[in-house]
């Protein structure tokens, strides 16, 4: 086969239209992967809070007397060859949750978010 970028080949293709990625640190596995996929693409901006830096793929390991247990056995690396693992997904706007936020029914990483797609959004009408 030829060769092709890991995202593109996990479906992860750039839209014609302006994104915002939203991420926090309850972000992890492959969301550290997308978010770092995301970013190289150049896609947009990256709001929230970073991702928790936990990223690395394991496989399930059974023992003589049928215990189980998860063996790392991939290394995960940004685009740039560094460890992603113990190593958070920056972003481009950060906004912290306030403690007790999700009993407000508000959610101001996704109020952030909004505000600066619509002002990708009145930039592109600019041009």
């Amino acid at each position: 086969m030829g060769r092709a970028p890991a995202r593109s080949i996990l479906g992860q293709r750039a839209l014609e239209r302006p994104t915002v990625l939203v991420v926090n640190q309850h972000s992890l596995s492959d969301a550290e992967d997308f978010t770092e996929g995301y970013r190289t693409l150049k896609l947009g901006k990256v709001v929230g809070e970073p991702t928790a830096g936990w990223i690395i793929y394991t496989w399930n390991q059974s023992l003589i007397d049928g215990t189980g247990f998860r063996l790392p056995r991939v290394k995960i690396t940004a685009s740039d060859g560094t460890d992603m693992e113990r190593h958070p997904r920056p972003v481009d706007v950060e906004i912290t949750r306030p403690i007790g936020e999700t009993l407000t029914g508000r959610d101001s990483q996704l109020d952030a978010a909004v505000r600066e797609l619509l002002n990708q959004l009145g930039k592109s009408a600019q041009h």
